[in-house]
């Protein structure tokens, strides 16, 4: 009996880890297109050696009871296009950038499951597939926050068939809500321009940072680190985090402050528990309010109908 129960035991995590890739329809789930966002390569940097995979295995933990696609080894950045319901459509994109410590993707956590949510209230939802790991780059986020910046500049140049160009935004979680305010305060543009498409802006009309990572000092949490600066033109911003997070909640509300010095219309959602990499799953907790909070903050800025 053991022996049976270890061996299906085996089989279900056989359905999250192992050789797949993110292009996998299991991983993907009504993902309606993929684009390579480089037209030859990306930008010089040192690629994994080993295939892109999911990395989640028996030990790996799970969030709100399930397990987390955690894709690792990504060379060949994309975007994943979930279009908004057809009768709910509006003008706003948003690019989704999952976290995973700029070592993997919390792909399904922080990806493909916002980009459902964001398609239920009208907005178009492209999740960027973006370089991992970086942590032997001497800037670890600067791949990312070039994927991102390209991203950008290819939807407001009408280069991702069918996606809504009029207002794009960044949603980003921890590494990837590092990236992600990187890119919504960045004063120029990573990489060389390749093509036509960068001709096009490369700053987000608005960011979205939940449980953003290491935006502040570490031994001065009141202060933002160099790399980010607030100006009269950064965009709106939301953020949600929780309190009792191991990467300090500072982070979020220093920033804001920031943001409010300086009258940009933004929203902060600090909540008494929820620990970190909740994502959008449902957990009986009170973070399970920040994507209804998100939609009311999109809603009143008629951004969303």
């Amino acid at each position: 009996m053991k022996a049976i129960l270890y061996s299906l035991i085996a089989f279900a995590f056989g359905l999250f880890t192992g050789p797949l890739s993110a292009n996998d329809p299991a991983l993907t789930p009504t993902t309606d297109a993929i684009v390579n966002i480089w037209p030859n390569n990306p930008p010089a940097w040192t690629p994994p050696t080993q295939a892109e995979g999911n990395t989640s295995n028996a030990k790996s933990r799970n969030v709100a009871g399930r397990p987390v696609i955690r894709i690792g080894n990504v060379a060949q950045p994309q975007l994943h296009v979930f279009h908004a319901k057809a009768e709910l459509k509006s003008d706003t994109t948003i690019v989704v950038c999952p976290g995973g410590g700029y070592s993997i993707l919390a792909w399904d956590l922080e990806g493909t499951e916002i980009a459902q949510r964001l398609q239920d209230i009208g907005v178009t939802a492209v999740v960027l597939k973006y370089r991992v790991p970086t942590g032997g780059e001497d800037e670890r986020w600067k791949a990312p926050v070039q994927d991102i910046q390209r991203s950008i500049s290819m939807i407001r140049a009408g280069a991702v068939q069918g996606v809504p160009n009029t207002r794009v935004g960044v949603l980003g979680f921890s590494a990837g809500g590092n990236a992600s305010a990187r890119a919504a305060t960045a004063s120029q543009r990573m990489y060389e321009a390749m093509d036509v498409n960068d001709q096009q802006d490369f700053v987000p009309d608005f960011a979205v940072l939940v449980y953003p990572a290491w935006i502040v000092e570490k031994d001065n949490p009141s202060k933002l680190i160099d790399d980010i600066k607030v100006t009269d033109h950064t965009p709106p911003m939301f953020f949600a985090h929780a309190r009792n997070d191991g990467i300090t909640c500072l982070g979020s509300v220093t920033l804001f402050s920031e943001l409010q010095r300086r009258g940009i219309n933004s929203a902060l959602h600090i909540f008494g528990s929820g620990g970190h990499g909740f994502g959008s799953r449902r957990n009986d907790q009170e973070t399970d309010a920040w994507p209804e909070l998100l939609t009311l903050w999109m809603r009143d800025l008629e951004w969303i109908k």
